[in-house]
């Protein structure tokens, strides 16, 4: 495409556009790749005039034009940031930079270059959706010239990728004729041959039909003009890999696809798309489960049209998308569509929340892998739509539980989740949502996350506060427990310490803080002898790892079990058993019963006398339980449990031979003599033959 051709195409649309900007980008484009060429031998300028071609048909604004012109030039040329920014100003050079970002993301390697590239392009991205539609024109242009490629495992990555990130990309941003097009040219490289049997079915069944297409639509449209309804119907074959993905999802054959067809209705406005569906389920019969209304609930990227499904007079299966001139626009170009409709220069106001949310995640994503994992999660998963009691929608994806439900409303109403309600029914938080579903969340402020909840929840969101809490909550109380170990350390050293030992001690080891030198005792990155050497030196030696005996128990109340110690489910300890601790290098102090047979795999680990403290309230137990094999037996021992105000957590039916019948239960108690109380009382019962507290876990 010549400069002047490109200049008259963006006048078409935009008489007001800044035509000198254009030219400017376009001479300094071609003299930066000057000689480089493309792997078909076609100079490398003509790939960046034809990402701007394709974005001229989606009417973008100069700015977003000249940006696909340069958009190339800091990577593989010697232009630099600095030299756009100060010859086209601040805009485009910081569209060019974000453009640039995402070219370094490879789909398979999760190290941190990636994720730290993926996290800048997505807050530029966020600050600015045109670096997305620039970055997607981009690719969609190279897939169209991928086959030049000589290299079959270069083309397959550049595929695999394209299919991972950018077709998922487009999709979310509701830029379907982009998406369609980037997956059926990666699934012609990834399936050659599925590829190349579809494409024959489909052409087989097009002759065979004759036109059966062109026939379908016109009956369709002389339907809705007899009822007064002028349409525009189109109609296609799906594409294959769509064809492909049902044929894999369902488990079926080609031939037992039944709606290999669809048609598009497009008419004046909403009303008469509603009318348009009145008259068609008149004529045809609806298939049940196939009516989707994205009209009045929109997808989360804006997508708006009805979906039916009906089975026509020439006995098959055809679907039916119906919508206006303007929903139609925004369903071929998603965002984009939008800068057709406002006015120019101003972004849309149709911001994409998932961008939002994944913005989020990157403020508490701890680790590479996270990002990219929540930012994968939120591209690929369909959605479901769920409201609050009071009509908002909110999108999630499916799988979804209450707990995810209550982040995506509010990162704070997740917090402090207590409950919730569905439909008006109280369910548990791991409930997953069903789409239309009212959702109720019940709230406390007294309420912190729960580690578990980590084990249901699905959106990236979710995880990721979640785990910012568990990661604080451990640090914290990590932070106590070490302060207590540091405690009984200072009282082995065999003088009295100056007011600075622990902050030359913090020195010499290299730590950065006093929290710093409590995290590393608690979790034994330091041993006893270190930290006394640093307290004082020459006191770490021999005489340290024979260690006296620890003057007192070291109390674990107040700190909460699974974060800085963890109940051994080896021997369940309560309050008021007599208990010690293990302490391995990195992991949380495992708590035992002194005389727990577990205990002497531990040798290696440094032992660590524990107690519960004053006022230390609840924890499991287990039990094995040996009933009658009788009618109201097991209502009897559920009996004794309510009446001694236990709760019981979990009940395994694990043997039975005709008499009798066994039973391991996990039961939360207050303390020791609360558990003494629940097992005299199952003892007495006539209906109970066994009762004993289990020492190690059932294999």
């Amino acid at each position: 495409m010549r400069q002047y051709e490109l200049v008259e195409r963006v006048k078409t649309y935009d008489p007001d556009a800044d035509e000198a900007l254009i030219n400017r980008a376009y001479v300094f484009s071609m003299q930066a790749h000057g000689s480089q060429k493309r792997a078909s031998g076609d100079p490398y300028f003509s790939h960046p005039i034809e990402v701007a071609g394709i974005l001229t048909d989606l009417h973008l604004d100069d700015e977003t034009i000249a940006t696909a012109i340069l958009h190339d030039t800091i990577e593989d040329t010697v232009a630099t940031q600095e030299q756009i920014e100060k010859i086209f100003g601040t805009s485009v050079a910081r569209m060019v930079d974000g453009v640039t970002k995402l070219s370094k993301i490879e789909a398979q390697t999760e190290n941190e270059r990636a994720a730290e590239n993926l996290r800048k392009f997505l807050l530029a991205m966020s600050d600015d959706i045109r670096v997305l539609l620039v970055k997607l024109a981009d690719r969609l242009h190279n897939m169209r010239t991928l086959h030049h490629i000589p290299n079959p495992d270069k083309r397959r990555r550049i595929a695999r990728e394209t299919m991972e990130i950018y077709a998922p990309l487009a999709e979310r941003i509701g830029m379907y004729e982009f998406m369609k097009e980037m997956q059926t040219l990666a699934f012609q490289q990834l399936e050659p041959d599925a590829y190349e049997s579809i494409v024959k079915r489909l052409e087989q069944l097009k002759a065979g039909g004759g036109d059966q297409i062109a026939r379908i639509g016109s009956g369709i449209r002389m339907l809705l003009g007899r009822a007064g309804i002028p349409a525009e119907v189109s109609g296609r074959e799906k594409h294959p890999y769509s064809i492909w993905r049902k044929m894999a999802e369902r488990h079926i054959s080609f031939e037992q696809l039944s709606d290999i067809m669809a048609f598009r209705v497009i008419v004046a406005d909403t009303a008469e798309c509603y009318r348009a569906l009145g008259i068609i389920h008149q004529k045809w019969p609806m298939v049940p489960g196939r009516f989707k209304d994205y009209i009045s609930t929109p997808k989360r990227n804006g997508y708006r049209s009805l979906h039916t499904a009906v089975i026509h007079s020439e006995k098959m299966r055809i679907e039916i998308q119906l919508r206006s001139a303007e929903m139609h626009a925004e369903a071929e170009h998603g965002l984009a569509a939008h800068w057709a409709y406002k006015s120019r220069g101003a972004k849309p106001d149709h911001q994409v929340s998932w961008i939002r949310d994944l913005v989020e995640i990157l403020d508490h994503a701890d680790t590479p892998e996270e990002v990219l994992e929540h930012t994968r999660m939120a591209m690929y998963q369909d959605r479901i739509f769920a409201f609050t009691p009071t009509g908002e929608l909110i999108q999630l994806p499916k799988g979804a539980t209450a707990v995810d439900f209550a982040y995506a409303v509010h990162t704070d109403v997740g917090d402090q989740t207590v409950g919730a309600k569905i439909n008006g029914r109280v369910v548990p938080l791991r409930t997953q949502i069903q789409n239309g579903d009212q959702v109720q969340i019940l709230r406390s402020k007294a309420q912190e996350p729960e580690p578990n909840w980590l084990n249901f929840v699905t959106t990236g969101k979710a995880k990721a506060a979640i785990r910012r809490f568990v990661r604080h909550k451990e640090r914290e109380e990590s932070i106590a427990l070490g302060r207590k170990f540091y405690d009984e350390i200072v009282g082995r050293v065999p003088a009295r310490l100056g007011p600075d030992a622990c902050a030359a001690a913090i020195k010499r080891l290299n730590l950065a803080d006093t929290d710093a030198l409590m995290e590393a005792i608690a979790t034994r990155r330091l041993s006893d002898a270190q930290v006394m050497e640093a307290l004082m030196p020459g006191s770490g030696g021999d005489e340290a790892i024979a260690r006296p005996a620890q003057r007192e128990p070291i109390s674990i109340r107040g700190l909460t079990p699974g974060v800085a110690f963890a109940l051994a489910a080896c021997c369940s300890p309560v309050p008021g058993d007599r208990i010690v601790g293990l302490r391995n290098p990195g992991s949380a102090v495992e708590v035992h019963t002194i005389d727990c047979p577990a205990l002497a795999d531990g040798v290696d680990a440094d032992w660590v006398d524990l107690s519960w403290g004053d006022g230390s309230d609840g924890a499991a137990a287990r039990l094995q339980v040996i009933i009658k094999n009788e009618v109201g037996a097991l209502g009897v021992m559920a009996g004794i449990f309510g009446a001694q105000r236990a709760n019981i957590v979990n009940l395994t039916l694990v043997h039975r031979d005709g008499s009798f019948h066994t039973f391991h239960i996990t039961v939360e108690v207050h303390d020791l003599h609360h558990l003494m109380r629940i097992l005299a009382a199952l003892r007495a019962a006539d209906a109970v033959s066994y009762a004993e507290r289990l020492s190690s876990p059932s294999r």
